[in-house]
């Protein structure tokens, strides 16, 4: 059976040769692809034929014969050409798409770039009260250095009382000012002369600290450069260092990928990638950082089509502010610009040849040449860096030597010129979306000038934190259990100078200032005596019973309040109820004054929410956020002036156009003359009442009161001084008790924080004079002997008694036992 087959297929061999026609070809082809290669050759040299053929003979004899079958090879010759044609259309399609994406966002904007927020620029004056201690700490926080001299802007010396300061250009919101150098003469805690090269000056300001930003959902920061502002040195060492070729190639370098792929074949895969700028440029804008064979093929056409659209310039000039060079905790740091100013606390033109050198060998590995937590490596790789500065001509041999010389210093990447404070940031954002899109504010590169005073809200900072670890130590079992806020306003404007959310300031979560709804005890009682100084039938020196006190509620229930020391005072005045906080005297106050009465003057004061008017609101069983309780407490810091606490000064576009300013709004409730008068209760209070404390501190007029809630759960601070309200609270965030009231707790943060801030000795009240009462409460006359309060003017005219009227009044009130003894 074997020897047929040979044969014949050894037939076929010897006749194909002569089959010339295309059409003679193909039948055999199909016959032999059906393995009857054999058969079709019999057929035709004779007509004799098998039984397997016959059918097909008889077929043939009465129809045409069928169309011969289309050779295999050519079949998949015409796949493999339409299968290549539609590559090279999808190809092109991808290519289109991948020129218009490149276009689109390399014309477009390129980068959301987020609000960046300032603090008050520190303004000095002839007269302005400042200590060294103060100017020493704004200018290091605004990242002034100091050197001999003061020779270059951005430094600062000190010789003894005098200062030398060369103050930075900065974009103001309301005008740009130019670089100036300043001498500054500090005595006795004031400037006492201020002049530049001109002469004297009547007020300056200082370029504001940078205090965070509100940033799109990835975090990305950075600070836009134009190549032209970037120092030659660094543009030259960036060049030579990542590729040399810049200049020469269209985008991609077939050396640098000859040398990659060796690299990576001998290492069995993907360690080097050969890139170009412009192809670090496309991954970092474009792609992510997958490591793929895809991912490059399209890498390198992206480069090669961005060099197709744009020049070399602007090309570089993007990737100076594109290229990712550190963390800073939650934020990205991007671009030269911004990296000079976190690692060095400088802008760019002021960097020396080894902190260029620094930078630019960052761009190989940002975490893994990190300066601060690898600094052998990064110096190894400095050094190298400006090894390649001198081969190719950037620097000279002793530049080299001197850069390397030098020790790898940076600036600490936790001072406040780059820190972040998160409670003022959170409500400055929330008062910026009432006027702008959340998108523009962290897309557009706003800058945002605040009220935030960095000199205050450090001393807040400071104070609560030493505070709480000095409570914490007195009682162990409340070791990380305490927890405070506080809210630091200016008096005369309403602005917010410092914002603390938790003992930890640099916290990111639960803003205590602004969120948290804590009782708030006897800070509730100024509304109550105000209520009662307003109704016309109370004075300062009116009597007050501070017995017992029993008021049914509205289910039978009995409320019966207690003092602190469980004790009863019998008739006082009202002063030293207030100054006292008797618990007592205050609830039947203002149950004889009325309950509607004091909820009306809470609502006064600027109190927002809806309070009930049950009996324990007089005595502060009302929950309220410490932004809130400022609110009311600087309604009568101003003398009745009730406005809106605010943390923005000004909006400007990253060109420096103001797009908005924000003055002092609100309106006169309150006669200044009738403020004055509760603020004189508050005075007592800080003088010689629960409060005391600050007036053995200070020994100055200060107002103030305390506040401490039931089983105290929270601990206040409430007080004021003629130029800032401040707001402490204390206390546990489960809500338990604590060994601890409002004049352990709270004050002291007040008292330390108001130290280092300086205090303002409130003013004599203009409007009250003083007149006589006597041990009764009654208003006596003209020249009387009695204890001296202020009064209203009005109200001595109409209540007030003759001495010898008053003598006798006071005569039928004596008891038998009091004329004998």
């Amino acid at each position: 059976m074997s020897s047929p087959t040979n044969n014949s297929g050894a037939d076929s061999n010897k006749k194909a040769p002569k089959r010339r026609s295309p059409t003679a070809q193909k039948p055999a082809a199909a016959s032999a692809s059906n393995g009857k290669k054999s058969s079709t050759v019999t057929r035709k040299s004779a007509p004799k034929t098998t039984k397997a053929a016959a059918p097909t003979v008889k077929k043939s004899q009465g129809t045409p014969p069928p169309a011969p079958p289309i050779k295999k090879s050519t079949h998949w010759r015409r796949l493999f050409v339409l299968g290549s044609l539609a590559a090279v259309l999808l190809f092109g399609i991808w290519l289109v798409y991948l020129d218009a994406k490149v276009r689109a966002e390399f014309d477009g904007k390129k980068w959301a770039l987020p609000a960046k927020v300032y603090a008050r620029p520190l303004t000095l004056y002839p007269g302005k009260s400042l200590s060294a201690e103060q100017l020493r700490a704004e200018l290091q926080w605004a990242d002034y250095t100091r050197s001999s001299g003061a020779s270059r802007v951005g430094s600062y010396d000190e010789r003894g009382e005098r200062w030398f300061i060369y103050r930075r250009a900065f974009p103001f919101w309301d005008g740009a000012e130019a670089t100036r150098r300043l001498t500054v003469r500090i005595h006795d805690g004031h400037i006492t002369e201020l002049t530049d090269g001109q002469g004297d000056v009547a007020l300056v300001r200082l370029e504001p600290q940078y205090i965070g930003g509100i940033f799109p959902a990835h975090n990305e920061d950075r600070e836009l450069i134009k190549l032209s502002e970037a120092p030659a040195q660094l543009v030259a060492a960036l060049i030579v260092t990542e590729d040399k070729a810049y200049f020469d190639h269209w985008g991609v370098s077939a050396r640098g990928i000859a040398r990659a792929m060796m690299a990576n074949m001998r290492a069995g895969g993907m360690v080097q990638g050969g890139s170009t700028l412009t192809q670090q440029l496309v991954k970092n804008f474009f792609l992510t950082n997958e490591r793929s064979l895809q991912r490059k093929i399209q890498e390198a056409l992206m480069a090669l089509l961005l060099e197709r659209h744009y020049s070399k310039e602007e090309i570089l000039q993007a990737y100076l502010n594109e290229v990712y060079l550190g963390q800073a905790g939650r934020r990205a740091i991007h671009g030269f610009g911004l990296a000079s100013r976190f690692y060095f606390g400088k802008p760019l033109n002021e960097l020396q040849t080894s902190e260029i050198a620094m930078l630019v060998g960052l761009v190989k590995g940002a975490s893994f040449y990190n300066p601060r937590r690898n600094p052998e490596r990064a110096k190894e790789r400095r050094d190298l860096v400006l090894g390649l500065m001198e081969e190719n001509g950037i620097i000279s041999t002793a530049e080299r030597i001197r850069a390397q010389g030098q020790s790898l210093e940076t600036a600490s990447p936790r001072r406040a010129g780059q820190r972040e404070y998160p409670a003022f940031l959170e409500l400055a954002k929330d008062q910026l979306q009432r006027n702008y899109r959340l998108a523009d504010l962290q897309s557009e590169g706003l800058h945002i000038f605040t009220t935030l005073d960095p000199w205050v809200q450090h001393a807040v900072e400071d104070a609560a934190a030493n505070q709480l670890s000095l409570l914490e130590r007195r009682q162990p079992e409340l070791r990380d259990q305490l927890e405070t806020a506080a809210v630091i306003t200016s008096v005369d404007g309403g602005e917010i100078r410092a914002l603390l959310g938790s003992r930890k300031a640099e916290f990111f979560g639960f803003n205590r200032a602004i969120a948290a709804q804590r009782s708030i005890g006897s800070l509730a009682k100024p509304a109550v005596y105000l209520a009662a100084l307003e109704s016309g039938r109370y004075h300062w020196g009116s009597l007050l019973d501070d017995g017992p006190v029993t008021v049914a509620g509205p289910s039978e229930q009995l409320w019966q309040p207690k003092n602190y020391d469980h004790q009863s005072h019998g008739e006082v005045p009202m002063i030293d109820a207030l100054a006292r906080s008797y618990n007592q005297a205050t609830a039947r106050l203002g149950m004889q004054v009325g309950l509607q009465n004091v909820v009306a003057e809470f609502a006064k004061l600027g109190v927002e929410q809806p309070l009930p008017p049950y009996p324990s609101l007089l005595l502060g069983a009302i929950s309220m956020s410490p932004l809130d309780v400022a609110h009311m407490y600087q309604t009568i810091a101003s003398q009745g002036f009730v406005m809106p606490l605010r943390t923005i000064e000004a909006v400007t576009t990253a060109s420096g156009e103001t797009l908005s300013s924000y003055a002092i709004q609100g309106e006169q409730a309150y006669d200044p003359n009738m403020i004055q008068w509760l603020r004189y209760g508050l005075e007592q209070v800080a003088e010689r009442g629960t409060a005391k404390a600050l007036g053995q501190s200070f020994g100055v007029r200060l107002a103030a009161k305390t506040g401490t809630s039931d089983d105290q759960r929270d601990a206040w601070l409430a007080g004021f001084d003629n130029r800032h309200l401040g707001v402490i609270w204390v206390g546990r965030d489960d809500n338990q008790p604590m060994p601890y009231t409002g004049s352990s707790a709270a004050l002291p943060i007040w008292r330390d924080t108001f130290k280092r801030v300086g205090v303002e000795p409130l003013l004599p009240a203009s409007g009250l004079v003083n007149a006589a009462v006597d041990e009764r409460g009654i208003l006596l006359g003209d020249n009387c002997r009695g204890s001296i309060y202020p009064f209203l003017p009005d109200r001595l005219d109409s209540t007030a008694k003759p001495c010898e009227a008053a003598a006798q009044e006071s005569k039928g009130k004596r008891s038998w036992l009091d004329w004998l003894f």
